[in-house]
């Protein structure tokens, strides 16, 4: 049976031993934390405090969303980290598709832990990318290739219409990400579906070229876009939780932990 979307944030407070742990999660582009609350939950199972905000513009209407910036989801996201920042001696970010972007954004402007992705976005390369900023005017939304998603029954939550203005937005924050990769100095861990009818392999190429930090990709191979609700997706909630103890585990043995950010916001 088909579950309907839950477009509500999430959060939990942290519950486990030891440090105390953070994670900051971001859902994609025109979609919902319904896509990857099971992520979430099974965080927050874990002991983990977990913060997934709803990106402006999501979860209402397309008309709403072609009216927000890319900043806009940034900043929600930020929030959350220095929400978790304030309480925790860790913070991670995980994201899927453009939370992924989001989530290695902040990556580059936080002192965080470490990152785990799934199919990140990087590389706008469908053709019409190069018009978009003046093709908005001209054309509203496009068809959006939504529910990408081997298992049968499930639904991400994401618009059935994409607006031009957002997909411009999204190639905004596509360039200013690329070219903030390399501050990247935690850990990154990228999930990558072998079939992805969203983001093509161009955007783990260029992540492979600009990342400097340790970059571990883990494939899946019974899994489309949206991994997080497919079949692989125990393996990425498990293989997730592996890697924020590894990571926590060195760098408390070793006495480390993130300097504190004061920051506002960052670019």
């Amino acid at each position: 049976m088909k579950m309907l979307p839950d477009f509500s944030p999430f959060r939990s407070s942290w519950n486990g031993a030891g440090p105390r742990v953070g994670v900051v999660m971001s859902h994609g582009f025109t979609g919902s934390p319904h896509s990857v609350r099971p992520w979430a939950e099974h965080l927050a199972a874990a002991g983990y405090a977990v913060r997934l905000p709803l990106l402006p513009g999501h979860g209402t209407t397309w008309q709403d969303m072609a009216t927000r910036s890319w900043r806009e989801w940034h900043r929600a996201v930020d929030d959350a980290y220095r929400e978790l920042a304030t309480d925790c001696d860790y913070v991670f970010t995980a994201g899927l598709s453009m939370g992924g972007t989001l989530a290695l954004r902040i990556a580059a402007t936080r002192p965080v832990a470490g990152t785990v992705v799934v199919n990140p976005g990087l590389v706008l390369d469908d053709p019409r990318a190069v018009i978009v900023g003046a093709l908005k005017y001209v054309v509203k939304t496009t068809p959006a290739i939504a529910n990408d998603i081997l298992k049968p029954d499930q639904d991400e939550g994401a618009y059935a219409r994409t607006p031009v203005a957002a997909a411009h937005e999204l190639k905004r924050m596509y360039k200013d990400t690329a070219a903030i990769l390399p501050r990247i100095s935690s850990p990154v861990r990228v999930y990558r579906s072998t079939v992805d009818n969203v983001v093509s392999n161009a955007s783990l190429d260029f992540l492979r070229s600009r990342l400097q930090a340790p970059l571990d990709v883990r494939y899946l191979h019974n899994s489309h876009h949206v991994a997080t609700l497919d079949n692989d997706a125990p393996e990425i909630f498990d293989g997730t939780v592996e890697f924020i103890r590894e990571t926590v585990a060195a760098l408390a043995g070793n006495g480390l932990f993130p300097e504190k950010d004061t920051a506002d916001e960052q670019a």
